[in-house]
């Protein structure tokens, strides 16, 4: 398990141990596949508001200065590839189902 995989909705803990979520339709885990961007611990945790719900992703693969909003959920295969020199602002709340997100995506509060 990935610590995405780890601290998602798709596993659960008892008593130390990890396992699948009995609510995942399939018992295996997602492939799950970052960037260079998430391989240190304080840069991956710093792109999550929240972990994204993972319950009923099959595939995911994210490389580039992305950064997810709370309470977004990932299903199927998603794709998502910022450009160089470009940064992808996953907003709170999206669902992202079967998707490729390329290019820049920025969505600012005012």
């Amino acid at each position: 398990y990935g610590l995405q995989a780890v601290v998602s909705t798709q596993s659960t803990g008892e008593a130390g141990v990890i396992k699948m979520s009995p609510l995942r339709q399939f018992p295996v885990t997602p492939l799950v596949k970052l960037g260079t961007e998430f391989k240190r611990i304080q840069h991956f945790l710093k792109r999550f508001q929240t972990i994204p719900d993972l319950l009923e992703l099959d595939h995911l693969t994210v490389t580039g200065d992305v950064y997810f909003g709370r309470n977004v959920s990932l299903r199927g295969t998603v794709i998502i590839v910022a450009n160089h020199g470009e940064r992808i602002d996953i907003p709170a709340n999206s669902l992202l189902e079967n998707k490729i997100v390329s290019g820049n995506l920025r969505i600012l509060d005012h």
